[in-house]
C-alpha cells in the first residue's frame, strides 16, 4: 500500500536520506517547516512504514579487507513455497547484505560481503552447496566499487 506524499513529506524524506543524525529542530530548519510539525510527520511516515529504520553507513574500506560478491542462484524447484525457503535461509546469513527475487533468469541475486575469499568459500558451501534446491550458483566479484547509494528518489 502507498501512502501520499506531500511536498513537505518529499523534503524531510529528502533530507532525512542525507542526514538521518540531525536533530529536529535542524530538520526543521532545513524543510521549512516548524518543529512540532516535522515531529508529527517523521512520525506518521514511520507508522506508515514508509521510514524503516534509521542507520549508520560505514566505509568498508576503513574497516578491513572485503571481498564483495554479485551472486546469482537458480533453485532446481521454483514455486512460492520453496523461494520463500530460500529467503527464509539466507536471511539468517549475515554476510548476505541484499536478497532479489529476479525475473527472467536466475531465481535469486544476492549481495554478499565477506572478509576474503575463504570466507566465501564457507559461505558458498553452508549456503549453497549444502542446500538440496539450489540447483546453479554463479558468483561475480567485485574489483571496484565506482557508486554505492541509499537514497531512494521521492
Amino acid at each position: 500500500m502507498t501512502i501520499d506524499l506531500d511536498e513537505l513529506d518529499r523534503r524531510i524524506l529528502n533530507a532525512l536520506q542525507e542526514d538521518a543524525a540531525q536533530t529536529n529542530f535542524q530538520l526543521a530548519e532545513h524543510v521549512h517547516a516548524s518543529p512540532p510539525t516535522c515531529l508529527r510527520r517523521v512520525k506518521r511516515l514511520v507508522e506508515a512504514g514508509v521510514i524503516t529504520r534509521q542507520v549508520a553507513i560505514l566505509a568498508p574500506e576503513k574497516l578491513g579487507p572485503a571481498l564483495t560478491a554479485i551472486v546469482e542462484i537458480t533453485l532446481d524447484q521454483q514455486g512460492d513455497e520453496r523461494q520463500v525457503e530460500f529467503e527464509e535461509l539466507v536471511a539468517t546469513e549475515p554476510a548476505v547484505l541484499q536478497c532479489y527475487r529476479v525475473s527472467p533468469g536466475p531465481d535469486f541475486v544476492l549481495m554478499v560481503q565477506v572478509a576474503d575469499m575463504p570466507a566465501y568459500h564457507a559461505l558458498a558451501h553452508r549456503l549453497f552447496a549444502t542446500h538440496k534446491n539450489v540447483r546453479n550458483v554463479r558468483s561475480y566479484f567485485s574489483i571496484h566499487r565506482s557508486k554505492f547509494e541509499t537514497r531512494i528518489a521521492v
